[in-house]
């Protein structure tokens, strides 16, 4: 999600994040890109535009990107905006997260890919009671994770968005069913079995026994 770099309100329409610019890359204003779209080639096609969301301190506050070219080196996604075209002013976009109207997105491709804006919200179910909320997404190489705020709880729970944990999302029912591991959200009790036996102390007889057997002895 924004960072205190990318500090400043989201856009007021209903939209959806597509992108961050991580970091600038080579001298003609090239960005590499943190990807939140499963159709990056399909998105990022010359022509399409962006809107920003920097801090209200940017030059670039209020303004929108065009593509101008997208490809992939090394594995990364790279890309190329009209109006950058140099490091230097690339440098002022680091962080720029992209988004688009939600409108023009196509439904998602795969029968378990979300939107963000669709898992905010949403009430967090485990064995039928609600036990939290998911009050945003954080994406990351490995995997994604909901962050979740447990009723009556000021705490942020972070919780693995993988099947073995969250089974079931509900979009219409306004809940996703979890089965985390015993632990995430509470702490685990006490086991007996791990405290440390009481070591008895040793009686006069048995310290005697160790120091006599302890002494060097003649051959």
């Amino acid at each position: 999600m924004a960072g205190g770099d990318t500090a400043g309100a989201q856009p007021a329409k209903t939209q959806l994040r597509v992108g961050r610019l991580v970091k600038a890359h080579g001298l003609k204003g090239a960005f590499k890109l943190e990807l939140y779209t499963d159709d990056p080639d399909g998105r990022f096609v010359p022509g399409s535009t962006f809107t920003l969301q920097v801090p209200e301190s940017s030059p670039w506050h209020g303004r929108e990107l065009t593509v101008r070219e997208f490809r992939w080196m090394n594995s990364h996604p790279v890309v190329f905006f009209e109006g950058v075209d140099d490091r230097t002013v690339a440098e002022e976009l680091v962080k720029a997260i992209l988004w688009i109207d939600q409108d023009t997105e196509a439904a998602p491709a795969e029968d378990d890919a979300w939107y963000d804006h669709q898992l905010v919200g949403l009430d967090v179910v485990r064995e039928d009671a609600v036990i939290g909320r998911v009050v945003r997404v954080d994406h990351f190489p490995a995997q994604d994770l909901l962050i979740v705020r447990p009723t009556g709880d000021e705490r942020e729970v972070l919780v693995p968005f993988v099947s073995a944990i969250v089974p079931e999302v509900d979009i219409a029912g306004g809940r996703v069913v979890v089965t985390p591991p015993a632990g995430l959200f509470e702490d685990l009790p006490a086991d007996d079995g791990d405290e440390p036996e009481p070591v008895a102390p040793a009686t006069d007889d048995a310290e005697g026994a160790a120091a006599e057997n302890a002494a060097p002895r003649e051959g």
